[in-house]
């Protein structure tokens, strides 16, 4: 089984290699890079390619790594005893499986997306590092043992919006999706607006660039961001007559698909003063 991308998603060299490798010594794939880089859609075209099911844990501020495992619902068992119900001299009846479990448990291997893993708590990853490493965990309340019954493929996502602990990261193959080049983001641009006008993705595209590397930009738009920019142009079947601006430093049309914040905007309406107060 190997990954080169699919028709749906334009995989660079290095990234398929790194997916490919992570299979093969069967460690989990960190995958950082900007928000907007495909690191979710990754896992799902990986799933995909390979023929295997795809599970998905998304992360969030409050998620704990017990989550992933089980949650052991003891109010609903109050309740229920209160209530005199006969399901509650069976404890597993209030066992909540995680994530982990339905991938441990699947009948068939899969892959698993654990997405944003940056944005838990610290000991979010140190609490799951013998799970991924021994591919089982215990359940306390019932005496059972889980164990995978085939190794998941495991792709964690990173924003890197804290770093992670080196114990973690011992344990994972790691790899930086790097933001695509003009020629790389034009195949994306191709599988996703088929019979785009060469002129019209050119020019689009140089304009993209020129914004993306303003020097001071508080948030650089990303692949995702130039996707919707383009739908947008192609929606109101604009021509690249249509993007000219006056100036290199002037707002490129329907602005707000690319720009997300008052800052960037602001200040690209100061570097166009500037310019034409030069003139």
């Amino acid at each position: 089984m190997r990954f080169d991308g699919t028709a749906a998603y334009v995989a660079a060299p290095d990234l398929s290699v790194a997916v490919n490798a992570a299979v093969t010594l069967q460690r989990p794939l960190l995958v950082k890079g900007e928000p907007g880089t495909g690191k979710t859609e990754l896992a799902r075209q990986v799933a995909e390619a390979l023929g295997m099911p795809l599970i998905e844990w998304h992360v969030k501020s409050t998620t704990k790594a017990q989550q992933g495992l089980y949650e052991y619902d003891a109010v609903s068992r109050l309740r229920d005893s209160q209530l005199g119900e006969a399901r509650v001299h069976d404890v597993a009846n209030y066992i909540r499986k995680g994530k982990l479990w339905q991938a441990f448990e699947a009948p068939e291997r899969v892959v698993l997306l654990i997405d944003e893993i940056d944005k838990a708590d610290i000991e979010f990853p140190n609490d799951l590092l013998q799970e991924l490493d021994r591919m089982e965990f215990h359940v306390y309340e019932t005496g059972e043992t889980v164990r995978a019954r085939h190794r998941p493929v495991v792709i964690i996502t990173s924003n890197n919006e804290k770093e992670l602990p080196d114990a973690f990261l011992r344990r994972c193959f790691f790899h930086y999706i790097r933001f695509p080049d003009p020629q790389t983001l034009a195949a994306i641009v191709r599988v996703h607006h088929p019979g785009i006008k060469e002129a019209l993705l050119t020019t689009a595209l140089t304009q993209f660039f020129e914004l993306r590397e303003t020097p001071g930009l508080k948030k650089k738009p990303s692949t995702s961001e130039v996707l919707d920019w383009l739908k947008l142009l192609l929606a109101e079947d604009l021509g690249p007559e249509d993007l000219r601006r006056d100036g290199k430093h002037s707002l490129p049309r329907l602005h707000g698909a690319l720009l997300k914040n008052e800052q960037d905007v602001q200040l690209f309406e100061r570097l166009a003063f500037m310019a034409r107060g030069q003139r």
